[in-house]
């Protein structure tokens, strides 16, 4: 009888009733932080992997300002925006493309496809200054080029008459205002990237309760 009592008794304090939550889940981590990356990495320029990943952001920065500049061109060219794509077009273009760039350079080069974000992931020592500086330059080698091949195909008197796809500011707003916007939006596509690719992302003690309020109409 006593020995059943001990199995029982281990039996119930084998597993945790509950898993911890919050500043008590802080003891005992499931999940592991990656070292800060050096400020300097001479090693890197000796490794093939690391010009496979500048190529990679090279293409991909290529393919988005290509794809983009041309759709940007197509809706402004058209004289009525019902037989063209449209804002909404133009939108899916932007997000469609960073989509499928990223899925597909991710495991290369981190999918940055950006120079902000490059810079921030820098700021934040997840990457080395050596690699930093080298994807911003085949970013903006890459974005060069985009822009180069869509003038080609279109011609340089169409491609300045229709602006380059370049943005500009709508009437009624000031230089200020879109600095502004452009600050916020930055702002939010490198905080995307930053929880997406956080290590506390799927690690158990990072789950708090959520509380989902239903309102009916």
């Amino acid at each position: 009888m006593e020995g059943k009592e001990e199995d029982v008794r281990l039996g119930a304090n084998k597993f945790s009733e509950r898993q911890p939550i919050g500043t008590s889940a802080q003891t005992d981590k499931d999940y592991k932080e990656p070292p800060p990356a050096p400020l300097f990495e001479p090693g890197e320029l000796s490794s093939w992997s690391f010009y496979r990943a500048g190529i990679a952001e090279f293409i991909a920065t290529f393919l988005f300002l290509y794809i983009s500049v041309l759709t940007v061109m197509g809706v402004v060219k058209s004289p009525t925006k019902c037989g063209t794509v449209g804002i909404q077009g133009i939108a899916w273009a932007f997000g469609g493309m960073i989509f499928a760039l990223v899925y597909c350079t991710a495991g290369i080069s981190g999918g940055h496809i950006n120079p902000a974000v490059t810079f921030g992931l820098l700021l934040a020592r997840k990457l080395s200054l050596t690699r930093a500086v080298f994807y911003m330059v085949m970013q903006c080698l890459g974005a060069i080029c985009g822009a180069g091949v869509v003038k080609g195909f279109m011609g340089k008197n169409e491609f300045n008459t229709l602006g380059g796809g370049a943005n500009s500011v709508a009437h009624g707003y000031t230089k200020g205002s879109g600095l502004g916007a452009e600050i916020v939006g930055t702002f939010v596509l490198v905080y995307t990237v930053f929880s997406a690719t956080d290590a506390k992302r799927s690690a158990r003690d990072s789950h708090v309760p959520v509380c989902i309020l239903f309102i009916s109409s």
